[in-house]
């Protein structure tokens, strides 16, 4: 099936290639790449543009002795590829198999777990300043991408590394600019002639000899040295790094592997910090991620001849906020939408061509997009920052200190809260309840359905502070939407059935599985009250507290950690108001949750229908009424 890729168990093997054989291997690797993510879903377009430049990578350098950071990770598949996990590429993102990133677990190629932007410089230069202190010898490498540069971690890290000038590798993967041939050629030659070790003993070799004259020498030395500089300023593209501290060398042709083997074999040698600028093009060798890379940046399964997708006949929760996003900025010009390089995946593509004045793509800067919101807001704004919820995170003190302390009016969208499936814990938005729930000023909310999303973002228009509303990733529940939204009571939940023996208490996804585990336990006989919160802030402590009076016992169900979350704010209201009730809280434990499909995790966690009602028996067997006796091994399977 492939020409070269069957011999490659380890990097090893590319080291006995010819550039012949290795672009052969590059054929092959796209082949493997297009096969395995189109069943599994996955990052394609970035991982087909760095497929030379991988080769190249474990060709010059020796992991995992040299160490490889894979800035985001999400390019890293050509990496696991090479790394002895081809043949598992199958398995790549599903439950127990491949990670779609790099995972030390995993393998020791994988140097340090990545998924969040940005950190690989960092990351680097703490492993490198380690091999140093213990007197190691080996490399360090950080491959970026160019999106992934724009955050501000990644420049605090690249003025460290270079005040600190130890040796250290930074690969720019730059995939937004085309390849000129000209360009390159020269490029080539003078990147040759730059990390060649004979230039630099050369230059060093001219300055000292200038240097030795009597009287003029050190004049002329010094206005060369000027020279060199404005002709610097002038002519190399890289000076904002050579600024910083590092020896820049680009830009590189990242598809030519004679080119890239040279350049990083030269590298390798140099001292001190260098930056090698690699140009690429995102989805290289296969059309339709060519055509559409931001598409096929994260896809689902896809018919490889069409590059379709199957159609979805359900609107997802990010398509339904956009649609009512569109609609509220044609009402209201105040209305601005901001995000951090995620226009598409958080529905915003539609509002940024409508309102391109009032549309905001910071780049991956979370941070600088909930402080600019915070600006906006004070100068008469009602911004919208629409931000994943694990990206949310890096974000947490501008949400505090620049929103929350001066009750702005920032309504915070965010999108893929709570499990995300196959992407795993690195992007899992199960956090968010915990560390939002605690800042004052802060009304939360969490939709159970496409509807009540829409109701609620009326109603955080409506509110005169900041908002945040946490939905899922992907559709919805399927009904219909007709009508104006409504205009919710803050702190106010709803009562969906009635019961007597347990009150189910849940919010956001958890109002779904509450209700699948309400039909179980009543077709056992037991009576069952199931509340929708709506609000994990303020909580409707009148209604919970009279569900749980009636029932005396109460089971909170909510995709977000236990700790410090929905159920862990039910508790305090009720100890705090004086109510004794036996609460069960269902939700994720205090541990990362690894990737796999969202129903296959909900499993692993007990947090399925079945495996809730069966916990709900164990913990309260008294509400099988006598007469009703039935094994639990078969409990909701009949």
């Amino acid at each position: 099936m492939y020409k070269i890729l069957e011999s490659i168990s380890s990097p090893q093997d590319i080291k006995e290639l010819d550039t012949v054989k290795m672009n052969e291997l590059a054929e092959d690797i796209r082949e493997l790449l297009i096969n395995s993510v189109s069943r599994c879903g996955g990052h394609l377009a970035a991982n087909l543009g760095v497929v030379e430049l991988t080769i190249a990578l474990h060709y010059v350098f020796n992991t995992p002795e040299d160490r490889i950071i894979w800035d985001v990770g999400h390019q890293s598949y050509v990496h696991k590829i090479l790394t002895g996990r081809w043949q598992q590429m199958n398995s790549l993102r599903q439950f127990g198999g491949l990670s779609g990133f790099p995972k030390s677990e995993e393998s020791p190629h994988d140097a340090f777990n990545t998924g969040h932007s940005s950190t690989s410089i960092s990351a680097a230069l703490g492993l490198a300043l380690a091999r140093d202190i213990r007197e190691e010898k080996h490399s360090v490498v950080a491959v970026i991408g160019d999106g992934a540069l724009t955050g501000g971690i990644a420049f605090e890290a690249l003025n460290h590394a270079g005040q600190e000038g130890r040796d250290l590798v930074v690969v720019l993967n730059d995939n937004e600019m085309s390849i000129s041939r000209n360009v390159g050629a020269m490029s080539a030659y003078l990147n040759r002639l730059r990390t060649d070790p004979s230039y630099s003993r050369k230059k060093e070799e001219i300055e000292t000899a200038l240097n030795r004259i009597p009287g003029i020498g050190p004049n002329i030395a010094r206005a060369a040295g000027k020279f060199k500089d404005m002709v610097k300023y002038v002519m190399v593209p890289g000076i904002l790094f050579e600024e910083l501290g590092f020896t820049y060398i680009g830009p590189v042709n990242g598809h030519n592997l004679e080119e890239l083997i040279t350049v990083l074999a030269n590298v390798r040698k140099m001292k001190g910090p260098v930056l090698v600028h690699a140009i690429t093009q995102k989805g290289r060798g296969y059309q339709p991620a060519l055509n559409d890379p931001d598409r096929f940046h994260g896809i689902g399964p896809f018919d490889i001849s069409t590059g379709k997708q199957r159609p979805r006949t359900i609107k997802t929760y990010t398509e339904v906020f956009g649609e009512f996003l569109l609609d509220r900025a044609g009402e209201d010009k105040k209305v601005v939408a901001i995000t951090a390089a995620m226009a598409s995946g958080t529905g915003l593509v539609e509002f940024s061509q409508r309102y391109p004045d009032r549309f905001f793509d910071v780049g991956i800067c979370e941070q600088h997009a909930v402080t600019l919101a915070a600006g906006l807001a004070r100068g008469g704004m009602r911004p919208v920052v629409a931000i994943y919820s694990t990206f949310l995170q890096r974000a947490y003190d501008q949400i505090l200190h620049d929103v929350a302390l001066q009750k702005l009016p920032v309504i915070f969208a965010v999108d893929r809260a709570g499990l995300v499936g196959e992407d795993g814990p690195t992007h899992h938005g199960v956090f968010d309840l915990s560390y939002l729930r605690n800042i004052p000023n802060l009304v939360i909310m969490a939709p159970s359905n496409e509807i009540e999303l829409r109701n609620m973002l009326n109603t955080a228009f409506n509110i005169e502070g900041p908002v945040a509303i946490r939905y899922p990733r992907g559709a919805g529940e399927g009904l219909e939407i007709a009508g104006p939204p409504r205009l919710l009571e803050p702190g106010q939940g709803r009562i969906l059935e009635e019961g007597d023996d347990l009150a189910i208490i849940a919010v956001g996804r958890g109002v779904s599985i509450g209700t699948e585990v309400r039909k179980l336990l009543v077709s056992r006989g037991i009576s069952v009250m199931l509340l929708d919160a709506r609000f994990v802030k303020p909580l409707d402590s009148k209604m919970i507290c009279r569900a749980a009076l009636s029932c005396g016992r109460v089971l909170c169900i909510e995709d977000n950690c236990l700790t410090g979350g929905f159920g862990s704010a039910v508790l305090e209201m009720l100890e705090d108001n004086n109510v004794k009730a036996d609460v069960l809280r269902v939700g994720i434990p205090d541990e990362f949750v690894e990737h796999g499909r969202l129903d296959q995790l909900l499993e692993f966690l007990n947090m399925d229908p079945e495996s809730i009602a069966e916990t709900v028996i164990t913990r309260w067997p008294g509400l099988l009424k006598s007469g009703r006796i039935w094994g639990l091994l078969n409990f909701g399977k009949n």
